[in-house]
């Protein structure tokens, strides 16, 4: 090959490179503003985009261009998940890139009218789903007493012990609480007694606040030392910006390890508490998912199964002839 012709083959593979890359960066922004999905997610989709264009940049031996994106076959969407399994890649990370590159595609089509009909025809890998583990009362409770101890100051202290209120007591994912603005409660913190949340999806769920939560969440408010307009957020970090939810997780992971607790104990397992409470309490299947902000009813079906696995171990435990 002549240099004149490897120059014109590298400036067409740019030149494709970048209409894709535009795509990508218009995909990202479409996340963000329309789909608002939680940072993590972003990362994580972003990286699984990355990884499956990547790929077929190899597999074709050319990156994609854009007129390419709707004829890539069956073959090749599965080689990109082969490809994953054989690095030992597990199903449920599969899972996750399969629903990053069909979101990509769902923009492509609504956007830009670009349909892939291979990848409607892909079926998704299979994931055995474990059961959600929630945390017993009394474990939930002792969280609440550790933080105390554990608190650098006491609006850390009153931080901390509301947002495992709202975790626990209304069922609202991580993300979510510390996503929450000053402007989602009352003038008279005290008087809370719903909240307005956005959850996945973008999907707006009212759940109720017990009293016990909005005394918390009062007391959070009146001890933060940062502004406190109804655009700014509810939660704040140690430096005076909105509390990183990561930042929660790593609180709770000292708090169950002072505690003893299993692995198991994370904030998410404080909103298995809450549907699983709910659910032992005679709450029918529908409100829990009302509350829970599910899209599907067989997400919130998976706690029935926890009850009855509890039913059945106390059963073998209990039964003479078990």
């Amino acid at each position: 090959m002549t240099a004149l012709a490897a120059t014109a083959d590298t400036a067409t593979a740019d030149t494709a490179m970048a209409g894709v890359r535009e795509l990508v960066e218009a995909w990202r922004r479409w996340l963000v503003v329309e789909r608002r999905l939680a940072a993590s997610t972003l990362l994580a989709y972003d990286a699984d985009l990355q990884a499956f264009l990547a790929f077929q940049a190899r597999h074709q031996g050319a990156p994609l261009a854009v007129g390419e994106l709707a004829g890539l076959d069956l073959k090749s969407f599965r080689a990109f998940l082969a490809e994953r399994q054989r690095r030992g890649v597990g199903a449920r990370s599969n899972v996750r890139a399969l629903a990053a590159i069909r979101s990509f595609y769902r923009y492509l089509e609504r956007r830009h009218d670009i349909v892939n009909a291979a990848l409607k025809a892909l079926a998704t890998p299979k994931v055995r789903r474990g059961l959600p583990r929630p945390l017993p009362e009394a474990d939930a409770e002792n969280l609440l007493r550790t933080i105390s101890a554990d608190a650098s100051a006491p609006w850390i202290e009153a931080r901390d012990q509301a947002i495992v209120g709202l975790m626990w007591g209304a069922g609202l994912r991580v993300g979510e609480t510390v996503g929450l603005n000053r402007g989602a409660v009352p003038a008279a913190p005290s008087h809370l007694t719903e909240l307005e949340v956005r959850g996945k999806g973008g999907r707006v769920r009212r759940v109720p606040v017990l009293p016990a939560v909005a005394r918390l969440v009062a007391e959070a408010i009146r001890l933060c030392p940062y502004p406190g307009t109804s655009d700014a957020p509810l939660f704040y970090g140690a430096k005076g910006k909105r509390l990183d939810a990561g930042i929660v997780r790593q609180a709770v992971r000292r708090w169950r390890r002072a505690l003893g607790l299993p692995e198991t104990a994370t904030p998410h397992a404080l909103r298995h508490s809450f549907a699983t409470h709910l659910l032992n309490d005679g709450a029918d299947l529908r409100s829990v998912q009302e509350l829970l902000g599910h899209a599907s009813l067989s997400t919130t079906q998976i706690y029935t199964q926890v009850e009855t696995t509890r039913l059945k171990e106390a059963y073998a435990r209990a039964h003479r002839r078990a």
